[in-house]
C-alpha cells in the first residue's frame, strides 16, 4: 500500500522506489503481484508518466487512510518512534535564521529520521513531488493544503544613511511623495507588491516608484544597502543591519501589519508521526527567537 500511494503521488515508479529506498525492479513486481491478487488493473503506464485508473483513484483513496491509521497506532505505543524520510521545503531566509541552527538538536532527538530540505518560495506540489510540508511567510492562497500558523513575524520599513540622506527621512506617511521603492515582484501574481503601514486601526497601501525591481529576499536586501529605495522586510532579517547603522528604520509609529509563518501540508492527509514532531520542534525553535520581532500563535 504505501509503495502504490507513492507511486500515485510521485506519478514514477522510479521516483517512488528511490523515496522507500527499494530497487525499481522490485517495485514494479510488487505492483503486479497487487493488480493480480485484487484482479484489477490500478496504474496507467506510459513512457511520460505513471496514473491511476479509476478503480487505482478508489484504492489510492482507501490506502491513504489506511496506512494514516496504521502510522496512528504505532504512535500511540510508547515505544514507537517516528523514523524514514521527512520532506521539507523550507523559506531559504527563514530556514537559516530559525531553522538550520537548531536541526543537530532535531535530528540528536529523532536519530530514526532523515530529512530532506528543499528550499524556496515557489509554489510545491506536495503530493506530486512528495513533499511532506512547507514553511511559508505570508498568507495563504492555496485550499488544496491545510495550514497551520505558528508564528508571526514583525515587519519594518527602512533604508540606508545614504538614501535619506538624498531624498530625506519621511516623518509621516504623506512625506512618502517623491521618494522611491525597490520594488519587489511577487511570484504569486507577477505584480509589484506595494508598501504597507498601519494608520490608526487601517492599513495603508501605498505604491511608490521604482529603479529597481527584485524577486529575491537577499537581493532586495544588498540592493537596500546601496541606497537605491526603501523596502519592508521581516525586522529579524535586517537586525544587524539596524544595529551596525547600514540600515535606518523609518516611521516607525507606521508599521506594516506582522507577516505570519504557515506550515503547510496535504488536505487529504492526517498528520504523520514525522511531521508531527518536526511541527512542534519548529514551533519550538521560533519560540527561541521571540525577542527578535517574533510573535508564537
Amino acid at each position: 500500500m504505501r509503495l502504490f500511494v507513492r507511486i500515485v503521488e510521485r506519478r514514477s515508479f522510479t521516483l517512488a522506489a528511490t523515496d522507500l529506498d527499494l530497487p525499481r525492479s522490485t517495485a514494479t513486481q510488487a505492483i503486479k503481484r497487487l493488480e493480480t491478487r485484487l484482479g484489477v488493473r490500478l496504474l496507467q503506464r506510459t513512457t511520460r508518466q505513471v496514473s491511476p485508473t479509476l478503480d487505482g483513484e478508489a484504492y489510492y483513496r482507501r490506502c491513504v487512510t489506511i496506512l494514516a491509521d496504521i502510522e496512528d497506532a504505532e504512535a500511540a505505543f510508547g515505544e514507537a518512534r517516528p523514523s524514514g524520510l521527512l520532506r521539507v521545503d523550507l523559506h531559504g531566509t527563514l530556514a537559516r535564521t530559525f531553522v538550520l541552527p537548531l536541526l543537530p538538536d532535531f535530528l540528536a532527538r529523532y536519530p530514526a529520521l532523515r530529512v530532506h530540505i528543499g528550499e524556496g518560495d515557489r509554489w510545491v506540489d506536495l503530493v506530486r513531488e512528495g513533499v511532506d510540508c512547507v514553511l511559508r511567510v505570508g498568507e495563504l492562497s492555496d485550499s488544496t493544503m491545510v495550514g497551520r500558523r505558528i508564528a508571526l513575524l514583525d515587519e519594518v520599513t527602512c533604508a540606508s544613511p545614504a538614501y535619506l540622506e538624498r531624498h530625506g527621512t519621511p516623518t509621516s506617511l504623506d512625506d512618502l511623495e517623491g521618494h522611491v521603492a525597490i520594488g519587489f515582484l511577487s511570484t504569486a501574481t507577477g505584480s509589484t507588491l506595494p508598501l504597507e503601514f498601519v494608520d490608526g486601526h487601517d492599513v495603508r497601501h501605498v505604491s511608490l516608484p521604482s529603479v529597481v525591481t527584485v524577486t529575491g529576499a537577499e537581493t532586495n536586501l544588498v540592493i537596500a544597502r546601496l541606497g537605491l529605495g526603501l523596502i519592508q522586510v521581516p525586522r529579524y532579517h535586517v537586525a544587524e543591519d539596524l544595529a551596525a547603522g547600514t540600515l535606518v528604520e523609518v516611521l516607525p509609529e507606521h508599521p506594516p501589519t506582522p507577516s505570519p509563518v504557515s506550515l503547510l501540508y496535504p488536505h487529504n492527509r492526517q498528520l504523520s508521526p514525522r511531521v508531527r514532531v518536526f511541527i512542534d520542534w519548529l514551533t519550538g525553535a521560533f519560540a527561541t527567537r521571540a525577542s527578535e520581532g517574533v510573535t508564537m500563535l
